[in-house]
């Protein structure tokens, strides 16, 4: 994740939590112009979404931009797979991970970066077990009463 400044669409707060993520990757989506109309006014949802490898090349499955309000008959389909952009080399890279078993690709973010182009952030990530949330959970609780303690002393 990189510190530019970027404008954020959609973000997927639950993927943190369900699962493991190893490492995060940015990409470009291929979109048509409603869909980034309907982009800019803040408008998707990537919480069902998810990335797979076609052939040589991965898309985003399920990512919901819904359509522009004044597109008439030029509007996009809302749930339609989208193209990612991505060098050769990271989609050989990412097509042996997802290979692996238990491994897949979750889109975290998607967002405007300081040139204005739309990017995804996709996640490689390896789900977690009930067991492994609640130890997490009891991590993240930890941090959190150890920071109030140090903060009252």
């Amino acid at each position: 994740m990189s510190t530019n400044k970027r404008l954020i669409v959609a973000q997927n707060k639950r993927a943190r939590h369900d699962y493991q993520i190893i490492d995060s990757i940015e990409a470009g989506i291929m979109l048509v112009g409603t869909e980034v109309k309907s982009l800019r006014l803040g408008k998707a949802s990537i919480q069902e979404a998810y990335a797979t490898a076609e052939g040589n090349e991965i898309f985003l499955i399920n990512a919901n931009i819904p359509e522009y309000l004044y597109g008439n008959q030029f509007n996009h389909e809302p749930k339609r797979p989208r193209k990612l952009l991505l060098h050769k080399k990271e989609v050989r890279r990412l097509i042996g991970e997802i290979t692996r078993k238990g491994i897949t690709l979750i889109p975290l973010a998607i967002y405007f970066n300081e040139k204005g182009k739309a990017k995804v952030e996709i996640g490689l990530a390896k789900g977690r077990k009930k067991e492994d949330m609640r130890e997490a959970e009891k991590a993240k609780e930890w941090r959190r009463q150890k920071a109030n303690i140090m903060r009252d002393v």
